[in-house]
């Protein structure tokens, strides 16, 4: 494969500056990293070929040899013959600074020392999903969890050390929390092994939670649910999570609501919808039904003469209460036909259809005139 000018590689103009070929190049090392792009060929290639264009670009002998002769000048100089790129990348300090540093930050890496010169760092917080009758959601209720979780180790007091001991820093990282190595193009980062980032160890572990800081707990607390509480809320408790390591905060509790479906009601916002049957004399003639509500009180509700099947009624303030407020309760009413008459109810509706008269040919009715 023909190789590309090296101007054109990074982009610049000939007579482009140094620090637009620096520029350059980094903006094309950052996009096409390896570390960025895991097992992407072609990311690497350009990265490979970008990394070779600034070596030449930059060093102003190699530049003007291949500005004069191309490809053909720089050849044993590092520029048109593969290379080693390691020594290359170990004078970019000028470019990236600490150039293991610029990659911990792309691709989330960074310090291993959380915990600061103390060796504290903030405890895990802590999921517990909770299921809820649908009435206790609605108008809330208390509830008893219990959970384990990491506690403050009581003999050392979460410090992880023994009594009269304390800590010192690790010989291995010098206290910096970091191993480096050179992998590759590039010096990379990683916790200490021996402190585990930490940059200090114990010189004499707490027996009871082996230098810990924390011991398992089984834990019980009473959960607060306001009125209104929706499935999926997310309810944070502070400092209710893990305890931290060597005497760090804890973290927060999360308390995820999941609320079960109600045989006779639903839920829509801060309204309450049921459907409540009536017979055909109630729907045609009008009458006065009692309707139990949510909270277990029975209300009465005067249903109009001639109302039809799935007609809405709402009745105020039955609903869910929400900032000092209530919703409404809507009732679907749902006429029912008589699946078999008596003979004398049969009589009846005969006459009625002689008195009122029968439409043999009904006109369909549009859609968008149809209640929900």
């Amino acid at each position: 494969m023909a190789k590309r000018d090296y101007y054109e590689v990074l982009g610049v103009q000939k007579g482009a500056s140094k620090d637009d070929v620096k520029k350059a190049y980094r903006k094309l090392a950052i996009q096409y990293h390896p570390d960025k792009n895991p097992g992407n060929k072609v990311a690497e290639e350009k990265f490979k070929e970008a990394t070779e264009a600034y070596e030449v670009l930059s060093n102003d002998q190699k530049r003007q040899a291949y500005d004069q002769f191309g490809f053909a000048g720089v050849e044993g100089m590092g520029g048109s013959t593969p290379h080693d790129f390691s020594q290359t990348f170990r004078g970019f300090e000028d470019i990236f600074g600490d150039f293991s540093g610029i990659f911990d930050t792309l691709f989330g890496g960074g310090s291993a020392r959380r915990g600061g010169s103390t060796g504290q760092r903030q405890g895990a917080n802590l999921r517990y999903d909770i299921e809820l009758a649908f009435k206790d959601a609605v108008f809330g209720t208390k509830v008893e969890i219990q959970y384990t979780r990491n506690d403050a180790c009581a003999p050392c007091k979460g410090s992880g050390a023994a009594s009269g001991a304390g800590r010192k820093v690790c010989p291995t990282c010098k206290g910096t929390g970091q191993i480096r190595q050179s992998v590759g193009f590039f010096s990379m980062a990683s916790p200490c092994p021996s402190c585990g980032g930490e940059g200090e160890i114990i010189e004499k572990p707490c027996p009871e939670c082996g230098g810990s800081g924390v011991q398992k707990k089984r834990q019980k607390i009473m959960v607060t649910i306001p009125p209104g509480a929706e499935h999926g809320k997310r309810m944070v408790i502070p400092r209710q999570g893990d305890a931290g390591a060597g005497g760090g905060p804890p973290g927060d509790l999360y308390v995820f609501v999941h609320v079960k479906s109600h045989e006779f009601f639903e839920r829509e916002g801060e309204d309450l919808y049921c459907a409540v049957p009536i017979s055909v004399t109630q729907a045609s003639l009008g009458a006065e039904i009692q309707v139990p509500t949510l909270e277990g009180k029975t209300i009465k509700v005067k249903v109009p003469s001639g109302i039809q099947n799935g007609k809405l009624l709402r009745i105020r303030d039955e609903g869910v209460p929400v900032s000092h407020r209530r919703g409404n309760l809507y009732i679907k009413v749902l006429v029912q036909i008589p699946e078999k008459l008596s003979r004398r109810g049969k009589e009846l509706m005969e006459e009625l259809a002689r008195v009122e008269g029968e439409n043999s040919t009904p006109k369909p009715i549009p859609l968008s005139e149809l209640s929900d």
